[in-house]
């Protein structure tokens, strides 16, 4: 089981682009002021976006002037984030059935691991569920991170690949779900050989979700029952 984390377990939107405006402005000398698009992307994917939306692209053109800066942000980028993370609980919320989802799924002897896979950088991932207690339930050593700067579905071939060796099973699309709120990790899920679960918690609707083609769209994760039915469906030996 895979979850992406922003929209679709927690919303701690107000913290991170807090966080994002500090260590933007840290690394470039720049203001923050026009936001980049956030939903699906990797932190690599918003941070560029964010140099050519507030023109401080900057050594960025791809060589090693512009890892260098990457590099630099997502230090600056998890010391601003630790710095607010009493602010998550008070801030940000847990979503509807997210804890109640992934404590289940926990305790089913079928499912063998629960991990991330989000465009967030991983301590700041682990801090995100850390506040809401959520931690205990996910192997971080095998999930993909937004630092990674890979494609989200090269992510996901790179997170089963990563479970294969630590449990010795093989995840293939048959037993491997991402559970996401947005097209892109719909597309996602697809080039990277896992089944979709879609929630409607972000900015993508339910329609969005279906023509974008995830293999089953909820309204969230509240009908925890729902939730767990449809994984099960989808990783039936039967399922196509």
């Amino acid at each position: 089981m895979l979850w992406n984390i922003d929209l679709t377990l927690v919303d701690v939107s107000r913290v991170t682009r807090a966080a994002y405006a500090d260590a933007f402005q840290q690394v470039t000398g720049r203001r923050l002021i026009q936001l980049p698009q956030f939903a699906g992307q990797s932190e690599s994917e918003i941070f560029f976006d964010a140099l050519a939306r507030n023109d401080a692209d900057t050594g960025s053109d791809g060589g090693d002037g512009g890892d260098a800066l990457l590099a630099a942000f997502y230090v600056a980028l998890a010391s601003a984030f630790a710095a607010r993370r009493g602010d998550l609980t008070g801030q940000g919320r847990l979503l509807s059935g997210a804890a109640q989802a992934v404590e289940t799924l926990a305790s089913r002897p079928d499912v063998v691991v629960q991990s991330v896979l989000t465009g967030t950088i991983r301590p700041n991932a682990v801090a995100k569920l850390a506040a809401f207690g959520l931690e205990g339930y996910f192997d971080f050593e095998v999930g993909g991170y937004g630092s990674e700067s890979y494609p989200k579905g090269a992510l996901v071939m790179m997170a089963r690949s990563r479970a294969a060796e630590k449990y010795g099973k093989a995840f293939t699309e048959r037993n491997t779900v991402y559970v996401g709120d947005s097209v892109r990790d719909v597309a996602a899920a697809k080039r990277g050989g896992a089944r979709s679960v879609a929630v409607a918690t972000g900015r993508s609707t339910e329609s969005d979700l279906r023509a974008a083609g995830a293999d089953l769209v909820l309204p969230g994760l509240a009908d925890v029952p729902a939730v767990l039915r449809g994984i099960g469906l989808l990783t039936m030996p039967s399922a196509s």
